[in-house]
């Protein structure tokens, strides 16, 4: 199983990117997936998650009305569109899939990750 994240890099405050997670070795409809962001000196943390279905979605309050998370399941991909950036937006971020049906938050519950995409917001 991979998970290949990209679409991340450097861009300054009030810009947008669109992260990817191209997913191998698994039927990406079997999973609830999300996308995590883990900066220096913090926890990772959850960003936004998907349920299986695509029909529940979650946000964390940081990110609410500015990020979006999509799915792809007939090309195995996962998306994440994030507008208006922050500074505050800057860390690693990781897309995350667990087996199962339920929007997910919690990190210890996926069963598999990608190696992480650098987000820098410049102020």
């Amino acid at each position: 199983v991979q998970l290949v994240e990209s679409g991340g890099g450097l861009v300054q405050a009030g810009g947008s990117l669109r992260l990817s997670c191209a997913t191998s070795g698994l039927t990406l409809g079997n999973y609830a997936t999300g996308w995590f962001r883990q900066a220096p000196g913090y926890e990772r943390e959850c960003a936004a998650a998907i349920s299986r279905s695509g029909i529940s979605t979650y946000y964390a309050d940081s990110v609410k009305g500015r990020f979006t998370i999509s799915r792809d399941d007939a090309n195995n991909t996962l998306y994440l569109q994030m507008d208006s950036l922050k500074p505050e937006d800057t860390a690693v971020y990781y897309c995350g899939a667990r087996f199962g049906v339920a929007v997910t938050t919690t990190a210890v519950r996926y069963h598999y990750w990608g190696q992480g995409t650098q987000v820098t917001v410049s102020s």
